[in-house]
């Protein structure tokens, strides 16, 4: 019996045991494997059939780097027209634009300690395999016949940084190769 089981949470998650896991196959696989999912993260969710836990990864990454690039987006549009990037993060935390990308993983070098952008960008989800993880959505969406914009654009963002030699970088890189935003100090 196969099962499909992507994760989400990168380092940092598989070093505090708190992966997220998408499980595809069989029902009772899955309900055979939960513990040992449960040994190394947090509730793993069965998504269905062979093959569903891999879609759902796709759709995880997908919206990550749509989300991602939205916050590096707004958060370099906001500090050239000097408003720091701690004040608008505090800002999006607190209303409507709270995100991951935003309170949990935030791009900007200088507003949170213990994330990619803190530590030059290493560490965390290289941008080459955000890259690739937008390529098999794009491939994905085109086979479903779903129209897929965003997806299209942040595909060629994340190749863009990718050619520019950043591609071992984490994704959240995406602030300051892509839109040239500014590291912040702690003021």
């Amino acid at each position: 019996m196969m099962l499909d089981a992507p994760v989400s949470g990168g380092i940092l998650a598989a070093e505090a045991a708190s992966l997220s896991f998408m499980v595809g196959g069989p029902e009772e696989g899955f309900k055979t494997a939960e513990p040992l999912f449960l040994s190394m993260g947090r509730a793993p969710i069965y998504c269905g059939g062979a093959g569903n836990g891999s879609v759902a990864k796709i759709c995880n990454n997908l919206a990550l780097a749509i989300s991602m690039i939205g916050v590096s987006e707004a958060l370099a549009i906001g500090q050239s027209l000097g408003v720091p990037a701690s004040i608008l993060t505090k800002i999006f935390n607190s209303s409507s634009a709270r995100c991951w990308s935003s309170d949990s993983y935030n791009p900007v070098p200088g507003v949170m300690k213990g994330v990619p952008s803190s530590k030059n960008y290493q560490g965390g989800f290289a941008s080459k395999l955000m890259a690739k993880d937008l390529d098999l959505a794009a491939a994905s969406a085109k086979e479903a016949d779903i129209k897929h914009p965003l997806t299209c654009r942040a595909q060629e963002i994340f190749h863009d940084i990718c050619k520019e030699g950043n591609e071992s970088k984490d994704f959240s890189c995406v602030f300051r190769e892509y839109y040239g935003g500014k590291d912040e100090f702690s003021h």
